[in-house]
């Protein structure tokens, strides 16, 4: 342990001892009364941390998601963070994608690369892209059924990128065959 952790327990010591101290000088007498005080504000903590965990479950619901028009436009709402994400559908499996327009190709993550049953330790990565965080090896490999709303594509040729990525990137590659229209908040593709 080291002294930074060191010191943040004794920092928790000490509130939870003048916490104690506190409920004693103050509910002497009164157990009961105690009692439901403290099962009160476990029953708080314990809400806020159920809030807290499900947020992710919930937020999909209460933020918009990309929505198909009955023109047949996708409509994709502007992030919090100021980008555009993509659902894709490939081979059943939907996967999440930030819309690059400055990116040429389409690159998946590993991660986002096993969920498609790529196996990423029998690729050969004989490819390079020159990245924001510099060059890094790359591998082809062919997608089938991508599918977005109600448009599906057959095959789409991408890359899995052997460095570190949070998510992977839609590039020109499949951008370029929609209409791309950005306005205000949102971006719309039409075909």
């Amino acid at each position: 342990m080291d002294g930074d952790m060191t010191g943040r327990l004794g920092y928790l010591g000490l509130l939870i001892a003048v916490l104690g101290a506190w409920v004693i000088v103050e509910y002497r007498g009164r157990l009961g009364a105690a009692i439901r005080a403290g099962m009160a504000w476990a029953l708080i903590f314990v809400a806020v941390l159920a809030g807290y965990g499900l947020w992710s479950d919930i937020r999909g619901e209460l933020m918009p998601q990309q929505a198909v028009m009955q023109s047949g436009q996708i409509e994709i709402p502007r992030a919090r963070d100021g980008h555009f994400y993509i659902t894709l559908t490939i081979d059943g499996t939907p996967l999440q994608f930030m819309a690059d327009t400055g990116a040429t190709s389409v690159v998946l993550s590993q991660a986002d690369a096993e969920k498609l049953g790529i196996d990423i330790d029998g690729l050969a990565y004989g490819g390079e892209a020159r990245t924001a965080n510099g060059i890094v090896r790359t591998s082809r490999v062919r997608l089938s059924d991508v599918t977005l709303g109600p448009i599906t594509d057959n095959r789409l040729d991408a890359w899995v990128n052997e460095g570190p990525m949070d998510g992977s990137l839609l590039g020109m590659d499949y951008l370029r065959r929609y209409r791309i229209e950005i306005d205000g908040d949102k971006m719309i593709l039409t075909r």
